[in-house]
């Protein structure tokens, strides 16, 4: 037999001029990396077990730990790498996909760093948003494109169900049962606080949440785990999942060993039973099967709510878009390949899906070309990391973004990757009591309304140094962009000058 053994990735080094074996770090690791030997008098490692989250980096009080990436590696290869060795080995031993967490980690194109903004100087000034009203104020639904007046010239509103966002950033989604209790009551305390919103994700809303039920978006997805009447009327807007940037074309699970207490109840399956959402909606084979369900939920809800449609952004995705804008949706929110998951197969990960950059302006350029901008509004995510990549984002097109692992970020996730493990040493991914309560949701909602304040406030910078006064006024505005080292066919595609011109 062929011995499975592999290197570890990650190597815990230790000073033992620093090390005073407090065994904090012991304590805090929920991969047992970490024990005292009792034996030698001082703390040992076991490096096989380790993920890289940092967590005992962080609070070792004497700075005496750190974690390296391992140095061993296979002969080198230009073609069989060590990641593609690894992973060939991995599978010959268990015969299984190879799950992992997180958004694409490969060195493909990031065009949000292959695009500039263009700044005012004389004959167009800049704004000073620190002295003058500068509107971060974002509605998303379907827009009226003509005026109509009664009898006394009174303007007659026939505006359907909105959302207002104080500035134009969303929670997206994520689930209780892949985040824990601590994390969600963290995301919907912060959307209340903010004035913007916070999405389940598919695995229904906890009882304690539905007090949040006006900055909240409730999810359909293939699985209807937790999905009810009272659910369906619980929040501001309704989503239908038809795909996920970090797997596109599949569907969603949540193993079994998740589904415990308040996760089984809220999902309405038995506990220890895997929560499987298959990648087709059983009932939905056309944009007409889509409408009927669109217009189902509508009537559910008393056509008080918009509703959204969520999809992986994919090679042919203006023209789904396009449909979708036709089977009565109000919003349609798109995730690009490098959007995050608490497990995916690493292959689909890896190789699936296309850059939201891409899509964005794909989409926004096809519904604009058919007359039907104006019947959608649309959302985009897919690592969102900062401010300008919002800026960015609207000026291709977007009404608004979803963000998820900066927000997870912002909680304290280090991005190690091990999510589908539950293991989550910082109280975010993970349902193990003792994991969870290191997550204080108090704490995390005020990080969270750091963050999205800090951004907001460089928005506002950005949009003022670009003498614009109002997020209306940047979105579609693809002339405050530049491109650099691009080809022209992506320039075509993003709807830009290349820089200089």
């Amino acid at each position: 037999m062929v011995r499975d053994y592999l290197y570890p990735e990650y190597e815990a080094v230790r000073n033992p001029d620093l090390c005073i074996g407090c065994r904090a770090c012991e304590r805090q690791c929920a991969n047992l990396v970490h024990k005292y030997d009792s034996d030698l008098g001082k703390m040992v490692s076991n490096s096989a077990t380790c993920v890289d989250c940092q967590r005992c980096v962080c609070l070792c009080p004497t700075n005496a730990l750190k974690i390296v990436k391992s140095d061993n590696t296979f002969k080198k290869n230009a073609n069989w790498t060590n990641e593609a060795i690894s992973d060939v080995i991995r599978q010959a031993g268990t015969g299984a996909v190879l799950l992992s967490a997180m958004g694409n980690p490969k060195q493909y194109p990031v065009y949000w760093d292959k695009m500039l903004i263009n700044a005012s100087q004389v004959t167009n000034p800049s704004i000073d948003p620190l002295r003058e009203p500068m509107e971060t104020k974002t509605y998303l639904g379907k827009k009226t494109v003509s005026i109509e007046r009664d009898r006394n010239g009174n303007i007659v509103s026939k505006t359907t169900p909105q959302l207002e966002l104080e500035t134009p950033i969303m929670f997206s989604a994520m689930s209780y049962g892949s985040i824990s209790y601590n994390a969600h009551k963290s995301l919907a305390m912060a959307a209340e606080e903010l004035g913007i919103l916070y999405n389940t994700g598919e695995g229904g809303l906890h009882q304690d949440f539905y007090q949040y039920g006006p900055n909240t978006i409730v999810q359909v997805a293939s699985g209807r785990f937790g999905v009810h009447e009272d659910y369906l009327n619980a929040g501001a807007a309704i989503e239908i999942k038809m795909g996920q940037g970090a797997k596109p074309g599949i569907g969603g699970h949540l193993p079994g060993t998740k589904i415990v207490g308040d996760i089984s109840r809220t999902r309405m399956i038995p506990e220890g039973t895997d929560a499987i959402s298959p990648a087709p909606h059983h009932d939905i084979y056309s944009i007409e099967d889509l409408r009927q369900l669109v217009f189902s939920l509508k009537e559910a809800s008393d056509y008080k709510k918009p509703v959204i449609v969520k999809i992986a952004a994919v090679h042919n995705v203006a023209a789904i878009a396009s449909g979708i804008a036709r089977s009565g949706a109000d919003i349609i929110a798109i995730d690009g390949y490098r959007g995050g998951t608490g497990a995916a197969p690493k292959c689909i990960r890896d190789n699936v899906g296309i850059p939201i950059e891409l899509a964005l302006a794909s989409v926004d350029q096809r519904l604009r070309d058919e007359g039907i901008r104006g019947d959608v509004s649309v959302v985009v995510g897919g690592s969102i990391r900062s401010s300008a990549d919002i800026v960015k984002a609207i000026a291709l097109g977007a009404d608004a973004v979803y963000i998820a692992t900066s927000a997870l970020i912002a909680l304290g996730c280090h991005l190690c990757r091990s999510c589908q493990s539950g293991k989550c040493n910082w109280g975010i991914a993970t349902q193990v009591p003792e994991l969870v309560k290191r997550l204080n949701p108090a704490d995390g909602k005020e990080r969270l309304v750091n963050l999205v304040h800090a951004w907001t406030h460089e928005i506002k910078e950005m949009m003022g140094g670009m003498g614009i006064n109002s997020i209306e006024a940047l979105r579609g505005n693809r002339l405050m962009l530049r491109g650099v080292g691009m080809n022209q066919k992506e320039l075509d595609i993003l709807g830009i000058k290349h820089a200089g011109e």
